[in-house]
């Protein structure tokens, strides 16, 4: 059978693509490193660590509709993280660049630090126990 080595990309609608790279930007502290135009959409491309892409795409033809993880599709975002340490300097680092958040949660399994990019789609920074 043929296997799948990882997660190579996540490309992600936006409806500001400016708005969204540069909040992008201040979360990941880095540019984009490539960009599309295309039939219909312009993409931006963030290169993260471990070799996953996100690409944030706004298509000419969008929904009114804001995001919501109840909508089928993408609930949120999971990017890890190597410790609870590091979700603390996470959360240190988004309040230095003025984005918020809700604080580092510990549960049973792990830790996670979640946010909302300028759609409102929920990503979280995660690390298991």
């Amino acid at each position: 059978m043929p296997t799948i080595s990882g997660v190579h990309h996540v490309a992600i609608t936006v409806r500001d693509l400016d708005a969204s790279v540069a909040f992008y930007e201040r979360l990941l502290g880095a540019p984009p490193v490539a960009e599309l135009a295309g039939d219909g959409l312009q993409r931006r491309l963030f290169a993260l660590p471990g070799g996953t892409n996100l690409g944030l795409t706004q298509h000419e033809r969008t929904s009114a509709d804001g995001f919501s993880p109840f909508r089928p599709g993408l609930d949120h975002l999971g990017l890890g993280v190597a410790s609870r340490d590091e979700l603390v300097a996470w959360a240190e680092h988004l309040d230095a660049v003025g984005i918020d958040h809700d604080g580092v949660v510990d549960v049973d399994y792990g830790s996670a630090l979640s946010l909302k990019d300028p759609d409102g789609i929920a990503l979280e920074l995660y690390v298991g126990r």
